[in-house]
């Protein structure tokens, strides 16, 4: 009866917060649905499964023939391959439990299934193709004259949305924090588009030689966790046209010791599993940004049924990413710094079901109990395509994924 009223009570806990933990004396393994973690964020909009979800739901293609792959000879792996490899079996055990704890929660599996069509079916159908394409916005030389107008629109106990005249606040676009303070969603108006400002959430929108402008006057007002998806050089991103990708060698002017808290902060940088990447990090940009290395989460994507995206020991498109985490101090670390390290456990995974290309799933909570600093605590992620409440967003596109079109308003369809 005991253990039945621990399940009831984390599949209640998951249902309103979109986190299930699997072990009661760890946090080991987590299973995420993103779309309820991101629908915290918000007061009177809901974020669209649908789109969110779009990847899984694609009407397969009409074409009945399909492409048939070459059989390729056995491959004789070279050192940075069998590296790759090594640290592969290294996490493996680790991914493998944590599939088969998801595929023995029938309550999970069951929820993702009673999802699946309102999934596939709510405002499924609508185009993405007139969106604005930041980057090259941001690129022209009209960029600084560009403004975007927030307002915040009133909602009723009774569900109706009544739109009240309220004062609009004008701000650049470009080059400039836009913040919307309040504890309530605001909308945002900018070239006949609307955007959804979640409350609680800052954006910054620029290119990586604007960055500096984030740079806190004070080192109190600094951040304490700092999230890094760079959009690293990636040959599928490019032959898809899915975003711009940079050079290695462009972050490592990151300024993360300028950006982070006196005190510290805990670094949290989005990896593939290319080797060459793993060491570019652990040589190179771990220590330019003076980022002292603790331990790898993992991120295991599954679709709806629970099943993986991909097989696992595919070599060069395997069904999970890494998380690397580590401290960076705003001054040279010393024996008090170091004294203020939290142990990081190595090896956690994450699963959850991967949205559209690359977005990754919101980490913030689930890294909180590591963060340094005093609480509530300053978070911003970099190279941000999303806001999240209580968050500032840089990179050249925080508001992607911000389209009105990507939501629903309380009270016209609820998704929970």
């Amino acid at each position: 009866m005991t253990e039945n009223n621990n399940t009831n009570t984390r599949l209640s806990n998951f249902l309103n917060s979109g986190i299930y933990r699997f072990e009661d004396d760890s946090n080991a393994i987590i299973f995420m649905d993103p779309v309820r973690v991101l629908n915290n964020f918000y007061t009177h909009f809901r974020v669209n499964p649908s789109f969110y979800y779009s990847r899984l739901f694609t009407p397969p293609s009409e074409n009945p023939k399909k492409r048939k792959r070459k059989h390729k000879k056995p491959h004789t792996l070279n050192a940075r391959e069998k590296a790759a490899d090594a640290r592969h079996q290294n996490a493996k055990p680790y991914l493998i439990k944590a599939h088969e704890c998801l595929l023995k929660t029938n309550d999970v599996l069951l929820y993702l299934k009673n999802d699946d069509d309102e999934y596939a079916t709510a405002n499924g159908g609508r185009s993405v193709n007139d969106e604005h394409s930041f980057v090259e916005l941001g690129s022209v030389w009209q960029a600084p004259l560009y403004e975007i107008s927030l307002y915040q629109n009133d909602v009723p106990k009774e569900g109706r949305l009544s739109v009240q005249s309220c004062e609009r606040k004008i701000i650049p676009a470009f080059g400039s924090l836009v913040a919307n303070e309040t504890n309530s969603d605001m909308e945002a108006d900018f070239l006949s588009r609307q955007y959804i400002i979640p409350k609680q959430s800052s954006f910054y929108m620029s290119d990586l030689k604007q960055i500096h402008g984030l740079i806190p006057v004070q080192g109190d007002c600094g951040f304490n966790l700092i999230v890094i998806d760079p959009p690293w050089e990636n040959s599928s991103a490019s032959q898809k046209l899915k975003y711009p990708t940079l050079p290695n060698r462009y972050f490592l002017s990151l300024p993360i010791r300028r950006l982070a808290q006196t005190d510290g902060a805990l670094v949290a940088l989005w990896v593939t599993n290319k080797e060459k990447l793993r060491i570019f990090v652990e040589k190179e940009l771990f220590p330019k940004w003076g980022v002292k290395y603790m331990a790898t989460h993992y991120w295991l994507k599954v679709k709806a049924d629970g099943s993986l995206i991909g097989d696992l020991d595919l070599f060069h498109h395997r069904p999970y990413e890494c998380l690397v985490l580590g401290y960076c101090y705003a001054q040279t670390e010393d024996s008090e710094c170091s004294s203020k390290v939290k142990f990081i456990p190595d090896s956690q995974v994450l699963i959850s079901v991967p949205g559209d290309y690359s977005r990754k799933p919101p980490v913030g909570d689930l890294l909180q109990e590591y963060i340094p600093g005093s609480k509530p605590a300053r978070c911003i992620e970099l190279f941000a395509r999303e806001l999240l409440s209580g968050w500032t967003s840089w990179g050249n596109e925080p508001l992607h994924f911000q389209d009105s079109r990507y939501f629903s308003r309380t009270g016209q369809q609820s998704f929970s």
